[in-house]
C-alpha cells in the first residue's frame, strides 16, 4: 500500500513537471522530436494513472450522483477527452508519419493548441481537489521533523503554527494574485477558446519566467478547484465551509 502511494505521488509530480515544460511548445527545443518524445512520456504517465485508478472509472455509472461527484467526474473525463485529442493531433504532426500520408495540419495544429490548454486547466483542477490528501501525506511525513524541532525552538508550539499557517496564507494569495495576472498576460483564454490560432511565447522574458508564470496558474485554479470542491462536499453534507485550508 505504501509503496503504491509512492508511485502514485513519483507520476503525478511528473506529470506536472512535464506539463508544465510541454506547455511551452516546441519554442524550448531546437528538435521537434524532443517535444513530441516527452508528450508521449506524458501520455504513457497518464495510462499508468488511469490503470492506477481503474476502480473509479469502473464504479462511473453506479451509485448517486451529488455536485462534488458531478465536478470530479467532469474534470476526469475532460481530462481524458483532451487527452485524447492531443495524442490523436500530436501523432497527426509527428516526425514518423510519411510524407505521402495526406495530413490536415492545419486542424492537427489547432486541435493541439486548443486541447492543451484545457488540459492543463482540468490537470490543475484535479490537483485542486486531491489538495487535502496530498497535504495530509506531507503533514504526516513531517511529524518527526516539527517534534525535534519544537524542542530547539523557544516559541511555543501554538505559536509556532500559527505563524507558519499565517505565512503560508499570506504566500498562497500573492502567488493566487500573480496566477489571475499571468493567466491573462499569457492569454490562456484566448487559446481555450480559439480567440488566438498561434502560441506566442516571449522569448525575450526567457522560459524560466514562463514556467514560473504557469506555475502560479496551476496554483491559482488548484486553489480554486479546492475551494469549490470544499464548498461542494459541505453542502451535500450541510455544514459550513470555514475560510481556512
Amino acid at each position: 500500500m505504501i509503496k503504491t502511494q509512492k508511485i502514485r505521488m513519483i507520476i503525478d509530480i511528473s506529470m506536472t513537471l512535464l506539463s508544465i515544460i510541454l506547455m511551452g511548445g516546441t519554442v524550448l527545443f531546437p528538435n521537434d522530436k524532443v517535444h513530441q518524445i516527452l508528450g508521449m512520456a506524458l501520455l504513457a504517465l497518464w495510462a499508468v494513472h488511469i490503470a492506477l485508478n481503474r476502480k473509479w472509472y469502473g464504479a462511473v455509472l453506479k451509485g448517486k450522483y451529488n455536485p462534488y461527484r458531478i465536478m470530479q467526474t467532469v474534470v476526469n473525463f475532460g481530462i481524458l477527452l483532451c487527452a485524447i485529442l492531443l495524442a490523436v493531433s500530436g501523432m497527426m504532426m509527428a516526425w514518423f508519419v510519411p510524407e505521402t500520408v495526406s495530413v490536415p495540419l492545419g486542424f492537427a495544429r489547432t486541435a493541439h493548441l486548443v486541447s492543451s490548454h484545457w488540459y492543463y486547466i482540468f490537470m490543475c483542477a484535479h490537483l485542486g481537489m486531491h489538495a487535502g490528501m496530498i497535504a495530509n501525506k506531507i503533514r504526516l511525513s513531517r511529524t518527526q521533523q516539527e517534534c525535534h524541532s519544537r524542542t530547539l525552538t523557544r516559541e511555543s508550539p501554538d505559536k509556532a503554527k500559527r505563524i507558519k499557517a499565517i505565512a503560508a496564507k499570506v504566500l498562497l494569495t500573492l502567488v493566487c494574485v500573480y496566477g489571475i495576472y499571468a493567466f491573462i498576460v499569457r492569454g490562456v483564454g484566448k487559446y481555450m477558446f480559439l480567440r488566438q490560432q498561434f502560441f506566442f511565447l516571449d522569448l525575450e522574458k526567457g522560459y524560466l519566467i514562463f514556467a514560473l508564470d504557469y506555475l502560479s496558474i496551476l496554483v491559482l485554479i488548484a486553489t480554486a478547484s479546492h475551494w469549490l470542491g470544499k464548498a461542494l462536499r459541505a453542502w451535500n453534507s450541510g455544514i459550513a465551509v470555514p475560510l481556512a485550508v
